[in-house]
């Protein structure tokens, strides 16, 4: 049971040590791996490796007085390894994220040792940027004033909407080089104090709101807001029941103001235009009594700012800018299985990650019930979303993934019990293998003691019958071999100690008798064997004579 118990030990021991001590440093600092000791031995030598292909990168030789660093197989390390001969430490200066991965110490000598060194090298954040969503200012009886917080070109970084120090709502990325966008909604008399935060595991950054400063109300520059989905029709009014007898309209559209439409009602003119691009074509019609526009089958292309001017008794005139959206796809939820939580994990959780393509102007959220937990907003033009979430495999709450635009949305549930049953299964493969290999390695090595303590047994029994043999033996060599004298020899061997250990002399006299036999059938043989090498000598010489 004790050897058991350290054989386990051992496992257990070589299983730590192959995923080692984590190191974090920021790009361009210098990281120092020690050794965990004071001063090298005379007898000592180590020996510093880097990668899976575990490149020699630095040595001391004590014995030799051989300090050594080597710029490695690509030379990313030139110029950037410092090595101590008293203690054995390397650092690395300088460092980039192509120096990242795992180090290993190797120590022979006196004692043997290894240790590994996980090393994590994260890029210097730069400050989010907050900026007013032009595309969607509120009207000037909104009380909303929606903002974005912005970052690019970032890797393993999370960006949060803190109020106070209450965490609003985040989104976190792995992927390297990555454009990263988070909305807020905010009322323009709010007094509150709001930060957005990027953060890496050891550094964040992070930038104040000013509302009074960003959340001016949108101007009536902008006219009256419309939005259609694509595909859609949508009609702007002229806000009049009727055109009076002497009044002129015209539309026009986009910054050129290209005239679209026309109604002069005195000469009974009502007029639509293709556009000059043609792209109006069959898709316009005008009220002949009140003058509103209507767009059929309207696109993408149709999206901008339309100008109304009445002329007549009084003058006047409106904008409308219209944003067309197009029809939203579900959001795709899947199981991230390069995530797969290892078994070490306290609370095994499920990696998931709820994706969109190919869309413009929408934001992605994860929620939990009715809670918001975090989203990630886009207004570029065909790009791929995706959004991670992580939950615990017996997760009993309801979570889904709702992708949204200002005027419609697309809701994907998630099924846990389907999707984390892969990764589940994986994470009980691993640990059934762990545990599975432990219990063989024990099994080998209580095998491996049973036969050892097996074959000290027998020996010990061996020496035991050589002792109680000794008499017997030394009385056999002093008979005269012959048969006829052998059974009186055991007659008074069994007679001289019939009175005191009876069981003893009877199994002394068994063996003596066995040994008596396989001498008798040694001596049979050998005598044979004699006879036949005479027959074959004599059968040799006949033909000589």
């Amino acid at each position: 049971m004790f050897h058991m118990l350290v054989l386990f030990c051992l496992c257990w021991w070589h299983l730590i040590g192959v995923f080692g001590e984590s190191v974090s440093v920021m790009e361009g600092d210098s990281v120092t791996l020690k050794t965990n000791a004071t001063e090298v031995q005379q007898a000592d030598d180590i020996l510093w490796k880097f990668g899976a292909e575990k490149s020699l990168i630095a040595k001391i030789k004590k014995p030799q007085q051989i300090f050594s660093t080597f710029n490695g197989t690509d030379g990313r390390f030139r110029d950037r390894l410092k090595l101590d001969n008293q203690t054995g430490f390397l650092t690395i200066t300088n460092i980039t994220t192509q120096h990242a991965g795992l180090y290993k110490l190797d120590i022979t000598g006196e004692k043997l040792s290894s240790h590994t060194f996980d090393v994590s090298v994260y890029a210097h954040l730069p400050v989010p940027v907050i900026s007013r969503n032009s595309l969607q200012c509120s009207s000037s009886s909104s009380p909303s004033c929606s903002l974005l917080c912005s970052v690019v070109n970032v890797g393993h970084v999370t960006l949060s909407w803190y109020k106070g120090n209450s965490l609003l709502s985040s989104i976190s990325v792995s992927d390297l080089s990555i454009s990263l966008s988070l909305p807020l909604e905010v009322e323009y008399q709010d007094n509150n104090t709001y930060s957005c935060v990027l953060n890496n595991p050891i550094s964040n950054q992070t930038q104040h709101l000013n509302v009074t400063h960003l959340c001016q109300k949108c101007a009536g520059v902008f006219g009256e807001s419309v939005s259609v989905m694509e595909g859609d029709s949508v009609t702007l009014n002229t806000d009049v029941t009727e055109i009076h007898e002497d009044d002129d309209i015209l539309w026009k559209f986009g910054a050129e103001k290209s005239q679209i439409a026309k109604m002069k009602k005195k000469k009974q003119i009502f007029s639509t235009y293709d556009g000059p691009d043609g792209r109006f074509r069959d898709r316009l019609k005008l009220d002949n009594q009140t003058g509103s526009l209507t767009i059929t089958n309207i696109t993408t292309q149709h999206a901008g700012v339309y100008q109304l001017e009445i002329a007549g008794a009084k003058k006047s005139s409106q904008t409308f800018s219209v944003s067309v959206y197009a029809r939203l796809p579900f959001p795709v939820i899947s199981s991230n299985s390069s995530q797969c939580s290892s078994s070490s994990s306290s609370q095994q959780n499920c990696s998931l990650l709820c994706s969109v393509v190919n869309v413009s102007h929408v934001t992605l959220s994860w929620y939990k019930g009715n809670r918001l937990l975090s989203s990630i907003s886009v207004s570029d033009l065909s790009i791929s979303l995706s959004l991670p979430l992580e939950v615990e495999y017996q997760d009993k709450n309801t979570y889904s993934c709702v992708l949204n635009n200002p005027i419609s949305n697309q809701t994907t549930h998630l099924d846990i019990s389907r999707l984390c049953n892969t990764c589940a299964v994986s994470v009980s493969l691993i640990a059934l293998i762990s545990v599975g290999s432990l219990v063989i390695v024990a099994a080998v090595g209580i095998f491996w003691i049973c036969k050892k303590c097996r074959k000290i047994d027998k020996e010990d029994e061996a020496e035991t019958g050589s002792e109680s043999e000794g008499e017997p033996t030394e009385h056999q060599l002093n008979q005269t071999g012959t048969d006829e004298t052998a059974p009186e020899s055991s007659q008074q061997s069994k007679g001289d100690g019939l009175g005191t250990e009876p069981e003893t002399e009877n199994v002394q006299i068994e063996k003596e008798r066995q040994y008596n036999e396989t001498e008798r059938e040694e001596t049979e043989v050998e005598q044979e064997d004699m006879e036949s090498e005479a027959a074959t000598d004599t059968k040799e010489k006949e033909p000589e004579d």
